[in-house]
């Protein structure tokens, strides 16, 4: 099964999830250990990406799957997660660190809620490999993702 921007496809190229909020997309944070769904709100302002983690929701710009993955391609190689929660400090290098970085295209934390803004580093990178733009590592710590070319 495999993702597009618009919903997931089978390897038939049926489309059996649309990313939008009543058929959001599923996933696996990059060690396994936890699951989470993941879908448009192009209504929203700014369009956010809705991340849905039990009973906690995080939001992040929507361009952020556009702008990471082509800073992805930009590295060239792998790419550590780091993923970190708000008030903790992402390692430089980082995609965590990016996802927060003024260098940035939103310049600045891609996440959109305050208390919340972390853990692009965890939720953002299995999105992207379903949507067969990255391929991340699936190891218990210390997890990695490089862009894929589109």
């Amino acid at each position: 099964m495999h993702a597009t921007l618009f919903g997931t496809a089978d390897r038939e190229g049926h489309v059996t999830a649309a990313g939008t909020k009543d058929d959001p997309w599923e996933l696996t944070t990059p060690p396994g250990s936890s699951g989470y769904t993941m879908y448009r709100d192009e209504a929203a302002d700014p369009p956010a990406l809705v991340c849905q983690v039990g009973s906690t929701t995080l939001e992040y710009h929507l361009s952020a799957i556009e702008d990471l993955h082509a800073w992805l391609l930009d590295q060239g190689g792998w790419v550590p997660l780091g993923a970190a929660d708000e008030k903790k400090e992402a390692a430089d290098g980082t995609v965590e660190a990016w996802g927060r970085s003024s260098d940035n295209p939103v310049g600045g934390w891609y996440g959109l809620r305050s208390g919340y803004r972390g853990r692009f580093g965890m939720y953002l990178p299995p999105l992207l490999e379903a949507l067969g733009l990255a391929e991340v590592t699936h190891d218990k710590r210390n997890n990695s993702m490089r862009g894929v070319p589109g």
